[in-house]
């Protein structure tokens, strides 16, 4: 019993994933609360090593400080890529998928999975 909710979940997981809605990095304060597809550039990030929480932010659709989209990668995420973010993806155009929400009135998304981010 099982192994069919697992090949359930899995096909779930397959139609969201491919059921998000690609949206330009101008929009995207009109989908806050929305999972959706972004692609667009990373144009640098930074990784900050913390006692409780290190995180990896990146840099999507401009430079910091005027970045329209931060990419927040929590550790267990960074752990997941074969090579640190920061370093990989930066000046690359990439996919980002994943809700929108903001963190002090900036959209952002979380990346929990490394298939959240990929190479356009």
């Amino acid at each position: 019993m099982k192994k069919y909710w697992f090949v359930a979940a899995a096909m779930l997981m397959a139609i969201a994933a491919s059921s998000q809605k690609e949206i330009s990095i101008d929009s995207l304060k009109q989908y806050v609360g929305d999972s959706v597809t972004v692609c667009t550039k990373i144009y640098g990030g930074i990784y900050l090593d913390r006692n409780t929480d290190s995180i990896t932010l990146l840099n999507a659709g401009g430079r910091y400080p005027d970045a329209p989209l931060t990419v927040l990668i929590r550790i267990d995420a960074r752990h997941q890529f074969n090579e640190p973010p920061e370093v990989f993806f930066k000046n690359k155009e990439v996919c980002i998928s994943g809700k929108i929400i903001l963190y002090k009135e900036k959209p952002e998304i979380i990346v929990y999975n490394e298939k959240q981010v990929v190479l356009k």
